[in-house]
């Protein structure tokens, strides 16, 4: 006999959250039973589309649900998750965890109260990149990311860092394990209230520095993160889900062949180019199917309260550095 599906809803179905909606349905273990969302022209479209309820109130949707997605702007997030922890939810929120750090807290001692699990929709961590990244680079020495965006009013309640660079934030914080010793940041506002293009260098305790720089004022997008550690070079497309690794022994092996006559000095074609083998997978389907996995199993996700909170807490600090300034 197989086991029961999950009743999943969704709050908030604009231009991510119609996705939300979209996988629940068809996932195996999961049944969308509703959504919920303040347009009601908008809900209605969703509902139909998908085939389930729309509800009057977020109250409603949670009566009814296990585990919800939390799709609103940044700056709702905790009104939207309170009521649902208060019901008994387990609840899926997607980056960042809130707008500040008491909104967080508030949130994660809501969910600690109900024994309810919290995963914070930092979706780059299953994107099928960072599967290898977690496999390879297992001492990072130097990291640079660059996550590139166009203008879109919606995602500006907050600032590119929090919007942008918080995915690569939390990247490099699951990467590098080592508490962080200082960092660096500038940020300009261009058509927004709040910065539209920052930099930030982050130096860790262990000696890793991570140079991450986000724009949301580019012509084209790209997300793209390279790594330097003591054996490897490794360059990865968390977007088009490819890359290339150099390793050190195969640098040793250029120089051995050089030094014998067999390849011609600067003749770097005759180093070895590992194209990465990745296999693509759309990573918010892979996200959901792991919320709703660890729901079913009653285990704490893997990307869970603590690194949804360590991720905000760095962000917070880039804000208000580069707002110092």
């Amino acid at each position: 006999m197989s086991a029961p599906k999950i009743r999943c809803g969704v709050v908030g179905v604009g231009s991510l959250g119609q996705h939300h909606a979209r996988i629940y349905a068809s996932l195996p273990g999961a049944e969308l039973v509703g959504i919920y969302d303040k347009s009601v022209p908008r809900g209605a479209e969703i509902s139909g589309k998908f085939g389930c309820r729309r509800f009057e109130s977020i109250e409603d949707l949670a009566a009814v649900c296990e585990a919800v997605s939390v799709v609103v702007p940044t700056d709702l997030h905790e009104k939207v998750a309170l009521p649902l922890l208060a019901a008994g939810c387990h609840v899926l929120i997607e980056k960042p965890l809130c707008a500040s750090l008491a909104e967080a807290e508030r949130v994660l001692e809501a969910a600690r109260a109900k024994n309810c699990l919290v995963q914070v929709g930092h979706v780059e961590h299953f994107n099928p990149v960072m599967a290898f990244l977690e496999k390879e680079a297992s001492r990072p020495q130097y990291i640079t990311a660059e996550r590139l965006g166009t203008y879109q009013v919606r995602g500006t309640e907050v600032g590119v860092v929090l919007d942008l660079m918080i995915h690569d934030i939390g990247i490099v914080l699951a990467l590098v394990k080592s508490p962080i010793a200082k960092i660096d940041s500038v940020g300009i506002n261009v058509l927004s209230k709040t910065e539209d293009i920052a930099n930030a260098r982050i130096q860790f305790e262990n000696g890793c520095v991570a140079n991450l720089s986000a724009s949301r004022m580019a012509l084209k997008k790209a997300r793209e993160i390279r790594i330097f550690q003591d054996n490897a070079y490794l360059s990865l497309d968390f977007m088009n889900q490819s890359g290339h690794l150099v390793r050190k022994s195969d640098i040793i092996a250029y120089g051995l062949k050089m030094k014998i006559g067999l390849v011609k000095a600067g003749d770097i074609s005759s180093v070895p180019v590992h194209q990465i083998p990745i296999e693509k997978g759309e990573p918010l389907a892979l996200e959901l199917a792991h919320f709703v996995e660890s729901v079913a199993r009653k285990r704490q996700p893997k990307v869970g309260a603590a690194l949804g909170k360590s991720a905000l807490e760095v962000a917070i600090a880039i804000t208000e550095q580069i707002r110092k300034k």
